[in-house]
């Protein structure tokens, strides 16, 4: 690895940044006064985004906590760890603030990389010893005391009540500490907490609770300035050195870039209506069915449905004569060239800042919340449970399949809902699931020629 400064420079400064202490894991308060060669700055960007991709797929498809932590533990000694100890230490930090860069810069950005560290750190300190825990949550400066025996006393009954209700020894652990409820609000929602006027007794074993909350606020406060930081200075004084850079990892929360999928072709207005029926996922079905059936649609399933099939290969002047062909039946052409044409050619960069926009991500799709009279939005989030049946019969799913599907979209998977949606419709495994639905046409092309080419050299022999 080429760093500028010497290992013991690089390690003194990572441990001012929260790297210090018996254990390996670091807070993240500040950034290291450090000088990295810009080939080191993307690559541990681009391994660390590995693993927080690797833990976006495995709560996608609905691994248990044990799971987790075991894939956690798995995804970082194949991309972060190093021969020497100070080295793995430096990478963890530096990579952290390279990608906390890359993600501060829009909410939709900034979401997915605080919930994907969040995770990170929860089953990282699980793992660490439990000096090490105490330390840490020393280094976060939280203002809960143990309680003292008197205090555990009185509460020792009770909390052998929760501990027998959730599966545990009735033989509780002595070291509790008492704080507020909505501090620990995932304890409280599952109920693995004894409360009492406002307070909630959180045990040892469950302290990386206490500390997890801190942390995510302390990482998206610090996004938020970076943020600031960035949009001032930053992007304009690195305008030909680290902006590219920034840019480009960017691309990589959607894993491959579906925007412009590299193997696709490009698709013209007569060809939509048999593609969906091949290929779109269920969104982007409802969508254009809703599309036919009311002739419009309300801004957002404009921005979704268009945006998707413009990644899907069809170019400006087809989505011009493709929504003008739908909305005019209702609307007009003049009207619609006075008000739509300009919102469509604005989504291809032709328009205002000659933005290139991308298609949405699953992600983006699923957090959206439809009013009253819109289309667009999560299908397996979005829907009610006969109109989902519904519409997924109408794909042709149905038994044990559609059961297991509805199972997922209960437990609020519906990214593996959509994945087992494509397995079941297309007969093949997806293991790296459908994180967007330009990957679900993408790989749905993908398949069907497959099939094709091997049906003509059927015929051929």
């Amino acid at each position: 690895m080429e760093i500028v400064r010497s290992h013991r420079q690089l390690a003194a400064a990572a441990a001012a940044a929260g790297g210090g202490g018996l254990g390996s894991l670091p807070t993240y308060r500040a950034a290291p006064q450090l000088e990295v060669r810009l080939e080191e700055f993307e690559l541990f960007a681009i391994d660390r985004l590995r693993v927080l991709k690797g833990i976006s797929d495995g709560l996608s498809r609905g691994k248990r906590p044990e799971e987790m932590e075991k894939l956690v533990s798995e995804l970082w000694k194949t991309h972060m760890r190093h021969q020497d100890p100070a080295e793995t230490l430096n990478k963890d930090i530096i990579s952290h603030f390279v990608l906390r860069l890359v993600y501060c810069r829009t909410e939709e950005l900034r979401k997915w990389f605080l919930s994907m560290e969040t995770t990170l750190f929860r089953y990282r300190f699980r793992l660490e010893t439990s000096e090490s825990q105490r330390m840490l949550m020393t280094e976060f400066q939280l203002p809960y005391k143990a309680l003292t025996h008197s205090e555990f006393e009185v509460v020792k009954d009770k909390l052998s009540q929760v501990a027998r209700s959730i599966g545990q020894s009735a033989n509780v652990e002595s070291v509790f500490f008492k704080v507020p409820f909505q501090e620990v609000p995932d304890l409280v929602a599952s109920r693995r907490v004894f409360l009492s006027k406002g307070y909630a007794y959180v045990a040892m074993s469950q302290v990386v609770s206490l500390v997890v909350t801190q942390f995510r606020c302390n990482i998206s406060k610090a996004l938020v300035l970076t943020n600031r930081k960035w949009t001032a200075t930053i992007k304009e004084q690195e305008k030909d050195r680290l902006t590219p850079i920034v840019e480009a990892l960017s691309n990589a929360y959607f894993g491959p870039d579906y925007s412009q999928p590299k193997d696709s072709v490009e698709i013209s207005v007569k060809d939509i209506d048999q593609l969906a029926k091949s290929s779109f996922p269920l969104c982007m079905r409802h969508m254009l069915d809703k599309l036919r059936e009311n002739h419009h649609l309300k801004h957002g399933g404009r921005m979704q449905f268009g945006l998707f099939l413009k990644g899907a290969g069809l170019k400006l002047e087809d989505a011009l004569a493709f929504w003008r062909a739908e909305f005019s039946q209702k609307v007009g052409s003049e009207r619609f060239d006075k008000e739509y044409a300009y919102s469509i050619r604005h989504n291809y960069g032709k328009e205002g800042k000659r933005t290139d926009y991308t298609p949405y991500s699953c992600q983006k799709i699923i957090s959206a919340t439809p009013g009253v009279g819109d289309h667009h939005g999560c299908p397996y989030r979005h829907f009610g449970e006969e109109n989902l049946r519904a519409a997924l019969n109408k794909m042709g799913v149905s038994g044990h399949t559609l059961e297991e599907i509805m199972d997922k979209v209960k437990n609020r998977h519906y990214q593996l809902a959509c994945t087992l949606t494509f397995e079941a419709t297309h007969g093949v495994s997806c293991d790296s699931g459908i994180n967007h639905p330009n990957q679900y046409f993408s790989e749905s092309q993908k398949v069907l020629r497959a099939k094709n080419q091997t049906v003509e050299s059927q015929s051929a022999t």
